[in-house]
């Protein structure tokens, strides 16, 4: 018995390391704040967790996941109800469920992103991923980088452009598909 408890927790642990930047994107689309979502979030997984016998392994996880997570942030809403800057839970569910239908598209994104991130060269691709990490601070990274900050603000402009063309045309080639 125990190998069948450690093969669904293999199961679950590729399931939800798979899904878990889609489903936290979901949660942050219905959450103000990123330290708010990451506690919903962390609250989803313990539920998905607790639940994972419930899902079937013909369903879809993702969807699965993002069901249980908009009922978390509507938990999460009634509690916080008196906080002013919380949005209306009708609200919420009409963001949810624009969300959910909008999803695959947006993981399409994220994937075309990804492979996209990766034909950057390594240094560049590093500058990249610290000018976007959380407290940062432009000058610190223009100054590492030996750019002004001008420079560098001109450098992550020229970087995202090319980042959204080339995702452009990775989404134009799936649709040839």
């Amino acid at each position: 018995m125990p190998n069948r408890d450690e093969d669904r927790h293999q199961q679950f642990l590729r399931a939800f390391t798979t899904h878990e930047p889609a489903v936290r994107a979901f949660v942050r689309r219905l959450v103000p704040s990123r330290a708010d979502a990451d506690d919903v979030l962390q609250e989803v997984a313990i539920v998905l967790w607790t639940k994972f016998d419930e899902f079937r392994d013909s369903g879809d996880f993702r969807a699965w996941a993002c069901g249980i997570a908009r009922f978390k942030v509507l938990s999460w809403l009634r509690d916080k109800g008196r906080d002013r800057l919380t949005l209306d839970s009708d609200v919420v569910e009409l963001i949810a469920v624009d969300s959910i239908r909008h999803e695959p598209h947006l993981q399409r994104q994220r994937d075309a992103l990804e492979t996209c991130f990766e034909k950057v060269p390594s240094a560049e691709r590093e500058l990249l991923a610290r000018a976007y990490q959380p407290d940062t601070k432009i000058h610190d990274v223009a100054a590492n980088s030996g750019r002004s900050v001008g420079g560098f603000y001109q450098w992550l402009y020229r970087m995202r452009q090319m980042l959204l063309e080339c995702v452009q045309r990775v989404l134009a080639g799936e649709s040839l598909s």
